[in-house]
């Protein structure tokens, strides 16, 4: 244990003497505290005498606390914020990425529609699960319902995380991309509509003013039928209501904790995602195959852009086969600088004043202090 001490100090004529005490414990030994006057050297002089050499009396007292001085070399582990940096600016592009295949995915989608052979030519083809579940009408709207209670619980929970900036562009990515390739495949394969229920929209075949009205409506109502937005045929392989429900499941499942509390939050949002899958199928909205395809393709994306993102020595590696996937130059672009797993933790999304509290480093080591004539 050593001990510091605050030199008598002159002003006016008048002596204050200040001991300071600091004790930095260098043993799992418990120290008993000191009680009453502590006087750290026995050999100090008098006040009198204090009064006849005070520039003597600190000049000693000067030398004794260097030559008795303690130093304790405290490693600090390198603070992992540097290794996990927000980067806004990479999630802004992120974001714009997701917004552009959007409304190329919408735009397609009224391209396609006017490809759709009408049900009078081309009936529905034959799917096994309508074949033993006939259609409720309800269920589709069930579907969106579910679908929008997933989406606003990731937001919530993505505004609450520290890493919010790491998670929301990798979430913005896989976005994009898979509204880009299923842009891709509703546009290289027409499949005639999955049930005779379905009223398309009127064909507009070289109208481009409306089709462009379509697609602002298509975008500013999300995309739903409850909202009136989508009456357009075409866009089934494959279903973006699937991608949304998956994708949101997984976010919320890979970032948040494994309590048992947080257990049941989990199982409710599996449950969600789940069911919301199957009223599609119950509102004969999709065909089976669009339902799989959407959760196969979302799922593999998910897991496999996070295995190569927690694990760094993927990144470099010349036997890495996944990185040879063509997307792995945005991929090094986004988690550049991320050197670490994300870990769960989470912070207030709104930063909260500083409160006024008195600065303990001020008193932490004063244990007495007295003034003297």
């Amino acid at each position: 244990m050593a001990q510091t001490q605050l030199l008598d100090e002159q002003d006016d004529g008048q002596i204050s003497e200040y001991h300071v005490m600091v004790t930095v414990e260098d043993s799992t030994r418990p120290q008993t505290p000191p009680t009453g006057r502590t006087h750290p050297y026995q050999d100090t002089p008098p006040f009198s005498q204090v009064d006849d050499k005070p520039k003597d009396s600190k000049q000693r007292g000067f030398r004794r606390i260097r030559k008795n001085q303690d130093y304790v070399h405290i490693t600090m582990a390198k603070s992992s914020t540097s290794r996990l940096p927000s980067e806004w600016w990479k999630t802004g592009i992120a974001f714009i990425w997701a917004c552009f295949n959007l409304v190329l995915t919408t735009a397609m989608i009224t391209i396609v529609h006017d490809r759709v052979p009408d049900k009078s030519v081309s009936p529905p083809l034959p799917d096994k699960f309508f074949d033993y579940v006939p259609r409720k009408e309800w269920a589709f709207r069930v579907t969106e319902v579910f679908g929008m209670i997933l989406v606003v619980l990731w937001f919530i929970q993505w505004l609450s995380l520290k890493y919010r900036a790491i998670v929301g562009r990798r979430f913005f990515f896989l976005q994009g991309l898979l509204y880009m390739y299923r842009m891709v495949t509703m546009y290289i394969t027409t499949l005639p509509v999955p049930s005779m229920h379905m009223e398309c929209a009127p064909k507009l075949q070289n109208n481009s003013y409306e089709k462009l009205q379509r697609a602002y409506q298509l975008v500013t109502g999300a995309g739903l039928s409850i909202t009136g937005s989508h009456r357009m045929c075409g866009d089934f392989l494959y279903s973006g209501h699937t991608v949304m429900l998956t994708l949101t499941f997984l976010f919320i499942y890979e970032y948040s904790p494994r309590s048992r509390l947080w257990t049941v939050y989990h199982v409710i949002c599996g449950l969600l995602s789940a069911m919301g899958m199957i009223c599609i199928l119950m509102g004969h909205e999709h065909y089976s195959l669009d339902v799989v395809v959407a959760y196969y393709i979302t799922s593999r994306l998910f897991y496999w852009y996070h295995t190569m993102a927690n694990n760094q020595a993927l990144r470099g590696s010349p036997h890495n086969y996944l990185s040879r996937v063509w997307w792995n130059f945005m991929f090094s672009f986004l988690e550049k600088n991320v050197k670490l797993p994300v870990p769960c933790t989470f912070s207030s999304p709104i930063p909260v004043p500083s409160v006024s509290f008195k600065n303990p480093c001020r008193s932490y080591s004063k244990v007495q202090s007295s003034r003297e004539e």
